[in-house]
């Protein structure tokens, strides 16, 4: 595997290999791999010829009081996983390579960036829609791939590939759990045990709403209530817990179609994410 640190060398090794007739995957990441993001490597590999995976913690996605000089940072460690699943080269670079000085651009996505975690977190999608473009136009990629545990991450990232007429297939992957059905996420690791086991009750409450619904119940606001039922069991207070539209996050009232229940919430010193498609019964 080689490992690349520069913009140039990253656009020059794409060069080559697209001059080659091969195709390009690439698996965009912040570190820190967990099995969610070796998924997205092993999905990446079986469909085309070369894999890159990015490795850069985006400050632009970051805002005021967020964990970004506590992120976690495993360099050497993600690296051994990523040549471990096969990855051809592993793009890291610095901040500063991403920003150079002067940097002045931003690409904001309208509408499904500025609901849930784009209201929670003004900005967010700013930055993971600005570095997406420049990894896609760095890398050239055929097709990436993104986690379905970042619902509203995909809706953005598809949207800027829409709009801006890019020629990259978006590729979601099934959300990765662990035994228990907590959701894998770097940000996992600042779970004392007491929050690790509190934790669950986010996959619990969507459980519960999706049994609901296979009951029969349609009505929004039932639905959501049996999932607040088991979050205020473990002391969970929702930052948002909400059924919208998975085609582009608008309010939904029922679920007649299918239809995304999203949840974040702070659990101890951790601010997660999930969520679950709904369908009614026939």
């Amino acid at each position: 595997m080689k490992i690349v640190h520069s913009v140039a060398e990253m656009q020059d090794t794409a060069a080559a290999t697209r001059a080659r007739g091969e195709s390009i995957g690439l698996v965009p990441t912040m570190g820190s791999f967990h099995a969610g993001h070796l998924s997205l490597m092993s999905a990446a590999r079986t469909q085309n010829d070369r894999v890159v995976v990015s490795l850069f913690v985006n400050p632009t996605q970051f805002g005021p009081g967020e964990d970004l000089a506590a992120y976690p940072r495993d360099l050497d460690g993600d690296a051994r996983l990523a040549a471990a699943e096969d990855v051809d080269v592993l793009f890291a670079p610095s901040a500063a390579e991403m920003y150079p000085d002067g940097f002045a651009t931003t690409v904001h996505v309208a509408g499904v960036a500025d609901v849930l975690d784009g209201a929670a977190r003004p900005g967010h999608f700013d930055g993971v829609a600005t570095v997406v473009a420049k990894l896609f136009s760095i890398v050239a990629p055929d097709v990436a791939y993104f986690g379905q545990k970042d619902a509203q991450q995909v809706l953005v990232v598809r949207r800027l590939v829409r709009d801006l007429n890019l020629p990259v297939r978006i590729e979601a992957c099934p959300i990765v759990r662990e035994a228990d059905g907590l959701a894998m996420s770097s940000r996992n690791v600042y779970l004392d045990p007491e929050a690790r086991a509190r934790a669950t009750a986010l996959n619990q409450a969507l459980s519960a709403a999706e049994a609901v619904v296979a009951l029969g119940e349609t009505r929004a606001e039932p639905v959501l209530a049996a999932a607040r039922g088991v979050l205020a069991a473990s002391g969970i207070d929702p930052e948002y817990l909400e059924l919208r539209s998975p085609d582009d996050l608008t309010p939904v009232d029922a679920v007649t179609e299918p239809a995304l229940l999203a949840v974040a919430a702070r659990v101890g010193s951790a601010r997660l994410i999930d969520n679950r498609m709904l369908e009614a019964s026939r």
